[in-house]
């Protein structure tokens, strides 16, 4: 089986390593991600694309952990490094609970902007365009640093150049474990599943609208304080 770059994630790369050139290759960037061993072929094909050196934090359990566990990682590891920005995916393609990026920028204290469908930079001063339901688009200006997720339609992502590939096996790769950035390397049942305990049986009524009113009032006055 074949795995691949989550296509959300591809365009938070490509607009990282614009940004850099745009820059003319002033700040670096840092691609990280979290999984097993597969994960580092991911990431060579982001440092392919142009990204500096790459983090692999290497966690089997990965498709285990829940979007604030994700993040808590993340943010751990981007705490100490005063990065302007933080480009994440919207959402991965096989959760897609959109939770990562909004919960990295609350655990550092960031402001955060969603679904990002056009990017502007000028003396650290973004401006942005965000898709919102009905196809409607917003725009929003802020100061970095800040947490910014990417949404389709904000770049097309470049496919690498074997030079670059060639480039990218040079590169910076850091291993880390999830007990480094404050997790467990496992995950741990602390309390097993038990059902709720049953309290009592269902009543159904039936009839007309009119005798279903008058009982439904009677029974709430015998039952309950309500309409005491």
């Amino acid at each position: 089986m074949a795995f691949r770059m989550n296509e959300y994630d591809e365009f938070a790369v490509e607009e990282a390593v614009r940004l850099k050139e745009k820059l003319g290759g002033e700040p670096d960037v840092t691609v990280l991600s979290i999984g097993p061993d597969r994960v580092g072929e991911v990431i060579k094909k982001a440092l392919a694309m142009g990204c500096d050196r790459g983090v692999h934090v290497r966690d089997p359990e990965s498709t285990s952990r829940d979007p604030w566990q994700i993040a808590s990682m993340i943010a751990a590891f981007a705490k100490d490094k005063d990065f302007d920005l933080v480009f994440t995916g919207m959402q991965s393609q096989d959760r897609g609970s959109a939770q990562v990026g909004p919960l990295v920028a609350e655990i550092l204290g960031l402001p955060c902007v969603t679904t990002v469908v056009a990017f502007e930079w000028a003396d650290g001063l973004v401006t942005l365009r965000r898709e919102l339901e009905g196809g409607l688009r917003a725009g929003f200006r802020l100061r970095c640093p800040a947490v910014l997720t990417c949404q389709l339609g904000l770049n097309t992502p470049r496919y690498p150049t074997l030079p670059n590939i060639m480039k990218a096996k040079k590169k910076e790769i850091t291993l880390l474990q999830p007990g480094e950035l404050g997790l467990p390397a496992a995950l741990a049942v602390t309390k097993a599943f038990r059902a709720p305990e049953r309290k009592g049986s269902g009543l159904i009524l039936e009839g007309d609208v009119a005798s279903l009113v008058d009982r439904v009032i009677a029974l709430l006055k015998e039952k309950t304080a309500v309409l005491r």
